[in-house]
């Protein structure tokens, strides 16, 4: 019964961190071969110019045409390493659980922290995005940071693998 529960939760763990990894595969995809669609996202959020501009907030804007780029690009290049953390985890959970689980747990922490601190945190608080009624991505990234923090929660309760054990060589003074 123990391991059929085991490899219940090693499956719904894979399943999961695989579902995961497809979604940022492809957020990393679409950003990329059509960069200027969120980059308009990125430059709105961070200049700040569909907030309410509180002249106590606006200080906070970014309006450099190259901040903002690096800023996006840095995001794309977040998105494209945990979808690559994800995926080689996808595949370990069907060949080594215990790495399998740590390199999951790395590639959703990596996703929470995109949408939480980056998103829900800098994007949302210090430059304001829940005031913009165009540019507010706070929706989407509380959905991301529940389907990540669903999955992690699902892949830390997973029982790690037990340990490859030889048995003990007898100690040649005890013979």
């Amino acid at each position: 019964m123990v391991g059929r529960r085991t490899a219940a939760s090693s499956l719904a763990a894979g399943a999961l961190t695989g579902t995961v990894a497809l979604y940022m595969a492809l957020v990393a995809f679409g950003n990329i071969t059509d960069f200027d669609t969120n980059r308009a996202f990125v430059q709105h959020v961070l200049a700040m110019d569909t907030t309410f501009k509180d002249p106590d907030l606006m200080w906070r804007a970014v309006t450099s045409r190259s901040l903002q780029d690096a800023a996006y690009v840095a995001i794309i290049v977040w998105e494209t390493a945990s979808a690559a953390v994800l995926v080689v985890a996808t595949v370990l959970w069907a060949l080594r659980r215990d790495l399998a689980r740590r390199l999951s747990g790395l590639g959703l922490v990596m996703v929470l922290l995109l949408f939480g601190a980056g998103f829900l945190a800098i994007g949302g608080e210090w430059f304001a995005m829940w005031q913009s009624k165009t540019w507010n991505g706070l929706e989407a990234a509380t959905r991301n940071i529940v389907l990540a923090g669903i999955a992690l929660l699902v892949v830390q309760l997973t029982p790690a693998a037990a340990a490859r054990r030889t048995p003990a060589r007898p100690d040649p003074g005890q013979e």
